[in-house]
């Protein structure tokens, strides 16, 4: 896991440990998972929550990673897409 502060936004990109630094492609998509910008903190999924809900921005790769956001209400299952066998993520959270 590792946080991106910018301009009033908190990004928190979550991946899970085999997806890091690989590459995966299906047709027109290409997801590539990199370490500079998921490469952090080795955490436990179970430890991502309090991170997530100060979140405003959050992408998820990977089954465990994406499982946990659904869980957590913070992702339905029928926007996740799949790359190459990996499911795949995003959450934006909007305050009015």
């Amino acid at each position: 896991m590792k946080i991106h502060k910018t301009q009033g936004e908190t990004l928190v990109a979550v991946c899970d440990k085999d997806a890091l630094g690989r590459n995966f492609k299906e047709g027109e998509f290409n997801l590539r998972v990199s370490e500079g910008f998921y490469k952090g903190t080795l955490i436990g999924i179970d430890d991502c929550e309090p991170f997530l809900r100060e979140a405003t921005i959050a992408n998820f790769v990977g089954e465990d990673s994406v499982s946990m956001a659904v869980s957590l209400g913070l992702v339905e299952r029928e926007k996740v897409i799949v790359v190459a066998g990996v499911p795949h993520a995003q959450m934006v959270r909007i305050f009015l």
